[in-house]
């Protein structure tokens, strides 16, 4: 009975624990990219908040945007329906080469009256050309890819290319249902590190016998319709990116305890005034249609 006894004061003794939130100085939060398509690309500059605010994100307006190879340089003009994005003319990048991106935010506390942004990212190079999409409803005997999903068949979507022997290069598939983007959120995308597989042919046989198949996405098949088009940009990153897409994944939550315990990766400077990623990628892409025979 002492033994209880002294257990049950332990209980008794114990008060919550108020953990005092510091607020620090809002950063410049950064999200743009630069690839090797013809089109406009986008940079989006906005304020960041509290983690516990409802409030949604100040965009930064009236910066002085634009992205450079030393050689050329490329501005951007803001949007004038959508505050805190930044357009570029219709323009591409070209492979193989490092691109520094630039963003001059009004500050009236700083020395000049300006926060100087700068960011850096190298434009890899990509295999010539993704072969093929071939969508099967069955896993290729890989016990780790369902084939079915709540009695719904499962049509996976698998690419076929030469890779690039280089095992640093990282693939991240941008997939399309009718020209409506899929994967547009980190959380719905997925990458794909060769590493030891540099060299070979994607889902090819001898990949197949090493790591069986590589999938990229999946569609219920009970949501498809024969003629819906689907189309895979296959975008060729920097290794970099994928560490910051793991540290993103990773702090997803709205629990704060359940994050990484270190700040998500950024390639943006000074960190002290700004967080996010400049993402430089070369891209090809490929097409198939869904026929239901």
């Amino acid at each position: 009975m002492l033994v209880l006894a002294g257990l049950a004061s332990l209980v008794a003794c114990t008060e919550d624990i108020v953990i005092d939130k510091v607020d620090g100085n809002p950063l410049i939060g950064v999200a743009a990219s630069f690839t090797d398509e013809t089109k406009r690309h986008e940079a989006i500059l906005s304020y960041t908040t509290d983690f516990y605010s409802m409030e949604g994100a100040h965009m930064v307006s009236g910066a002085r945007v634009y992205v450079t190879d030393g050689t050329d340089t490329l501005f951007y003009y803001e949007d004038a329906e959508a505050p805190g994005h930044y357009l570029t003319p219709l323009a591409a990048g070209r492979k193989n080469t490092l691109y520094h991106l630039h963003a001059e935010v009004p500050d009236a506390h700083s020395e000049d009256g300006i926060i100087h942004i700068i960011a850096e990212s190298y434009m890899n190079d990509n295999v010539e050309v993704v072969d093929s999409l071939v969508m099967k409803p069955f896993n290729g005997d890989n016990d780790t890819v369902p084939s079915v999903f709540f009695g719904d068949t499962i049509e996976w979507v698998y690419p076929y290319f030469q890779s690039l022997p280089d095992p640093s290069v990282v693939y991240m598939p941008m997939v399309f249902k009718n020209d409506t983007l899929l994967t547009d959120t980190l959380s719905q995308r997925m990458v794909i590190p060769m590493a030891g597989y540099a060299g070979f042919y994607v889902n090819g046989p001898e990949m197949q016998a090493a790591n069986k198949e590589i999938p990229i996405h999946y569609f219920r098949k009970s949501k498809l319709r024969r003629g819906d088009l689907i189309r895979v940009d296959l975008y060729s990153i920097p290794a970099e990116y994928m560490y910051f897409y793991y540290s993103i994944l990773m702090s997803n939550s709205n629990n704060p305890m359940m994050g990484a315990p270190s700040n998500v990766e950024s390639n943006v400077r000074p960190k002290e005034r700004a967080v996010g990623w400049f993402l430089t990628a070369s891209v090809v892409s490929a097409e198939t249609v869904f026929d239901d025979r």
